[in-house]
């Protein structure tokens, strides 16, 4: 080989191994199914980072929970194998707990209730998260979950002597349910699909999307039409993963995977009102208690916050600030 071709070739290895020492690539866990809304947002975020970014910073997704449960996913966050995940309020009130304030039982009566609030403390979850060494990237609408059973759910009495699930370490869930007399049934996400085909578990909360992805609602028949507690999910990712990449690449991948996520809180706005319409298509019938039974419900709800608030499982200082943004909203009209 000629000494131009040595250096020709010599040149072309130094900026190809450069380019391999900057690249970086974090590695992100979720739940979603692949092919699903979520999924083709999330990818089309990540293209524009990789090309905003030149290629040095790629997102690779690991979808249908092939990175196992929330514990799981922390487990590999802290050796490495991942950066970060997809989860609902739940799966990260073992990071910090201020997370589940906007997923309080019947805290909220309406979306523009939940626009109101979230406009202001949205900012507050990411800065606590933040201190607590998690980049929230972005939190989106999951929309209102609602009962999903087998039997019609109409009274209290119905639901107490019904096999109701939990999200196994949902203990918001569980001191909810504890407090309106219900003994849940503890299962992680992936298992509730084959508990409600072998009656294990008759009772399910969930958002109409999620019941459609999951084909909950083909082993069940009713739907309450009442507010049980609104989700969200977010993507979060270690901040020591995080810290590693450039301020410059940081604000681009912020602001790409905001701008996703702003995006996908229309979205799943949307779908989930188109789902509920799928779901009355394809035979559930959806059921309104009467407006006593739902205050009754919504005054042992609250009681049981102030139960979570006592006993740490939630921020009393993040859950005044909510109640107070939401009286606000309340007393303007």
């Amino acid at each position: 080989m000629n000494t131009p071709a040595k250096i020709a070739s010599l040149t072309l290895l130094l900026i190809f191994f450069s380019v391999s020492a900057d690249a970086k690539r974090l590695k992100i866990a979720t739940l979603a199914p692949a092919g699903t809304t979520w999924m083709k947002e999330m990818k089309a975020g990540a293209n524009l980072i990789a090309e905003r970014t030149g290629g040095r910073i790629k997102l690779k997704f690991y979808p249908g929970g092939v990175m196992g449960n929330d514990q799981s996913v922390h487990r590999k966050i802290k050796i490495g194998q991942l950066h970060g995940g997809a989860f609902t309020p739940s799966g990260l009130a073992q990071v910090d707990s201020s997370i589940q304030a906007l997923s309080l039982p019947m805290m909220f009566e309406s979306f523009d209730e939940i626009d109101y609030v979230r406009a202001r403390m949205d900012p507050v979850m990411k800065q606590q998260m933040e201190a607590k060494g998690f980049v929230l990237l972005g939190i989106s609408e999951g929309g209102f979950i609602r009962i999903l059973s087998k039997k019609p759910m109409q009274n209290l009495e119905a639901i107490r002597n019904s096999k109701v699930w939990v999200p196994a370490g949902d203990r918001v869930g569980q001191m909810a349910m504890s407090a309106l007399g219900i003994t849940p049934i503890s299962l992680p996400i992936s298992d509730v699909f084959t508990g409600l085909q072998t009656g294990l578990i008759e009772t399910v909360t969930v958002n109409p999307t999620a019941a459609i992805a999951f084909q909950w609602h083909t082993s069940t028949s009713y739907m309450t039409e009442v507010p049980i507690t609104y989700l969200i999910g977010v993507i979060a990712v270690q901040k020591k993963a995080f810290d590693k990449l450039t301020p410059g690449d940081q604000q681009i991948v912020r602001e790409e995977i905001g701008k996703v996520f702003k995006r996908l809180d229309k979205i799943n706005r949307s779908d989930n009102q188109a789902a509920k319409t799928a779901l009355q298509n394809q035979g559930i019938t959806f059921v309104t208690p009467d407006p006593g039974e739902v205050e009754r419900w919504r005054s042992i709800s609250n009681q049981s916050i102030e139960e979570m608030v006592k006993s740490g499982v939630v921020s009393s200082e993040i859950v005044d600030q909510v109640r107070e943004h939401l009286q606000s909203f309340r007393d303007s009209k």
